[in-house]
């Protein structure tokens, strides 16, 4: 095995961690340049080339992969500069995306937004009414043809729709899951109209084969994403791929899905990349769990502009969004459950007067550019950096490796002018401030997404990840009583390195409805053909996808999983298949009671209920390779004291008082360390800080525990 590369674009910085084949590593991040992402990658590359003293070309060429996460198709969304598109619908169903659903503003919204109900409305839709037709056509809920497609109409509209700048069609055709064949004709009429060779050729995106389930609206709103990001994916990874192999690199780009897997880039969807850096950070925060014996795990990446959270329960990430939404649009697809708010080192500390001189922190970032103020680049508001920067935490000649000179007469005056003075308090108050309320808005999120799934926080151990998580993990971590935290060698880039854990998967899924069990009747079901129909028909697209990239069908494994309810309910529940196909009675039974197992952990046994029926709507089949091998390394402890580590000292004004406070270096402590808090530890990165009644032990790994003082280190 030659070298990896595993890259993580965020909003504020680029991650990349690279390991070469006799396992030397460089932990690189550069400032993400939004203007064209591949330049900022390259800039890592080269960076981490230097580190081994090889040329890029040497370094690429030497590589075997390159993994890749990427904010592409947020930022795209968040801009809204994606191509102008067209939807073709069923004639009666032009407006599927204005209706929406009764609530669709609720979609994305906080809920003291979701309060203010005179001014909240729902998301405007991606597709101009204008730019909206209806095929007159149709199909039954049977997948029988009951109108035929009107050609010659269709044609008429389409020619309207082109002599209005579209520049890519979307067809989402009402029971188009059950039978294509109307979408796929119109897919051939535009085709013929505009054929390949001709300038205008534009893509074409058929519903039945991007997301072939019920449920018209998001349907319609996954395959639109997907065709609305299609473009600004394909720009950008075209460039970066054209980069790599100008420098030597003769290898495919593997993608990070949100699914919880990867694919390389020509057999990945657009929206399957959304939001895949944090789910590389919960992939690889269960895969280090499970090293170190921990079944549950928080995962908390604090970086530039967000911070991301995921949650690992038994060691499982088979936790998926029961309303999955992207940007402002609900889908509906196979996403785990992470979630972001506006709490990074970028984020904008200021006062909301509307609601009486409240202090707020985020969600508005600065970004790299201008950045914080204290980078010197043109900011001018006050952000968490900052007030760490004052507050003695960051040293500003040490910060992102000496690389960027911090200013703190720009920090402080920035606070002064924004916070300390509208709130009559002093600088150093308004920086504890920004910092208490920033940690207390990052443990808010991790108890709502704990203790709404069931779970109490003290039950799980805390990994804290990004650029800042070191640094505020022990805020707010320690607010929720968490006793034990780690801080890893690879925290600062740890969603690039997470990506290293993940095999190949691929997710598809089928709606199709199969009575596993009839309303009133104990006998299951005895006709077998449906059920296994439809996980043929998904595993024969999973090897032809899989035999494209390499693979065979010995490589692979399947798991099953599938949307269930009981009968007269409305909502869905996902159990795991114990089976792929149903040969007997006994599959069936065993279908069956790992539903009712499943069903019971989340809604209680006593809402099991066999005698209304039991309904399959849709299925899940999953197809991965064997997950990367991997260790944590081991080193010898070498005694308690950390004195040897320790490179000075500097006045800190902790929450209780400020305080002369002792500061290590990451890169001599050893095995076996121990210090009490107040500390600082300094890597290349980030910094660790170890508040007041805290204490941090150096494990056999290297990893950093910090346990509040009193809490039994093992």
């Amino acid at each position: 095995m030659g070298a990896t590369m595993d890259v993580d674009i965020g909003g504020t910085f680029t991650d990349c961690l690279v390991t070469l084949d006799d396992g030397r590593t460089a932990a690189i991040k550069t400032p993400t340049t939004k203007h064209r992402l591949a330049a900022g990658f390259m800039k890592t590359v080269q960076q981490a080339a230097a580190e081994f003293d090889l040329t890029m070309e040497e370094l690429l060429r030497r590589t075997d992969i390159v993994r890749y996460s990427t904010t592409v198709a947020m930022n795209t969304l968040i801009q809204r500069n994606g191509p102008k598109l067209a939807l073709i619908s069923t004639a009666g169903h032009e407006d599927v995306l204005r209706i929406a659903r009764a609530a669709s503003w609720t979609d994305s919204t906080l809920s003291q937004e979701i309060r203010n109900v005179a001014q909240i409305d729902k998301p405007a839709p991606l597709v101009e009414r204008s730019l909206v037709v209806g095929a007159r056509e149709r199909v039954d809920c049977f997948g029988r043809v009951v109108q035929p497609l009107d050609e010659e109409h269709f044609l008429q509209q389409l020619r309207g729709l082109v002599d209005q700048g579209v520049r890519g069609f979307v067809v989402s055709l009402l029971y188009g899951y059950l039978n294509p064949v109307h979408e796929q004709r119109i897919r051939e009429l535009i085709e013929t109209e505009y054929p390949e060779g001709y300038l205008g050729a534009m893509p074409i995106m058929l519903a039945s084969e991007v997301l072939p389930k019920r449920w018209e609206y998001t349907r319609t709103n996954t395959t639109l994403l997907n065709a609305y990001l299609h473009q600004a994916m394909w720009e950008e990874l075209a460039g970066m791929n054209d980069d790599l192999r100008a420098q030597g690199y003769e290898r495919g780009i593997m993608m990070v899905h949100n699914t919880g897997g990867m694919a390389e880039v020509y057999h990945t969807a657009a929206v399957e990349t959304f939001n895949g850096g944090p789910v590389a950070g919960l992939i690889g925060g269960a895969a280090v769990g499970q090293k170190l014996g921990h079944p549950n795990v928080i995962v908390g990446d604090m970086g530039g502009t967000s911070f991301d959270l995921g949650v690992v329960v038994g060691g499982s990430t088979r936790t998926y969004e029961f309303r999955p939404v992207i940007d402002q649009f609900w889908v509906d697809m196979t996403i785990l459950q992470t979630r972001s708010i506006g709490a990074g080192g970028g984020s904008i500390a200021w006062v909301n007067t509307a609601v009486g001189d409240r202090l707020e922190v985020g969600p508005r970032g600065a970004g790299s550019l201008p950045g914080p103020a204290a980078y010197g680049l043109g900011g001018k508001e006050p952000t968490v950096t900052d007030a760490d920067l004052v507050l003695g935490l960051i040293d500003p000649a040490g910060y992102f490796g000496g690389s960027l000179q911090l200013q703190p007469a720009l920090a402080e005056e920035a606070i002064r002018k924004h916070v300390a003075e509208p709130l009559g308090i002093s600088v150093v108050d308004a920086a504890r401030r920004i910092r208490r309320i920033v940690d207390a808005n990052m443990a808010d999120v991790i108890a709502r997404e704990t203790l709404l799934r069931g779970y109490d926080p003290k039950d799980f151990v805390l990994m804290a990840f990004g650029g800042a998580g070191p640094t505020h993990c022990a805020g707010f971590g320690g607010h929720l009583g968490i006793s034990r935290m780690y801080v890893l060698p690879t925290s600062p880039v740890f969603c690039a390195w997470g990506s290293s854990t993940m095999p190949v998967v691929h997710i598809y899924e089928l709606s199709r409805r199969v009575e596993l069990l009839a309303a009133g009747d104990e006998c299951p079901l005895s006709d077998y053909a449906a059920f296994n129909d439809a996980v043929e028909t998904l595993k024969a697209q999973a090897l032809r996808d899989l035999q494209g990239e390499g693979y065979s069908a010995d490589d692979v494994s399947f798991s099953l999983e599938l949307d269930m309810k009981f009968g007269g309910q409305f909502h869905l529940h996902r159990a795991s298949s114990p089976v792929l196909r149903l040969a007997g009675e006994d599959d069936v039974k065993a279908v069956y009671e790992r539903f009712a197992e499943e069903y019971a952990e989340v809604f209680s046994p006593l809402n099991v209920f066999p005698r209304g029926g039991v309904e399959i709507h849709n299925f899940v089949l999953r197809s991965q390779t064997a997950p990367p091998e991997w260790d944590l390394p081991v080193h010898p402890l070498e005694g308690r004291d950390p004195a040897v580590a320790q490179t000075g000292s500097r006045l800190v004004h902790w929450e209780g008082g400020d305080a002369v406070t002792p500061v290590y270096s990451q890169a001599l402590l050893r095995a076996g360390n121990r210090l009490t808090g107040p500390g600082i530890v300094e890597a290349p990165y980030t910094t660790v800080v170890v508040d007041p009644e805290f204490s941090l032990e150096v494990d056999e790994h290297l990893n950093f525990v910090i346990t509040a003082d009193g809490e039994e280190q093992s």
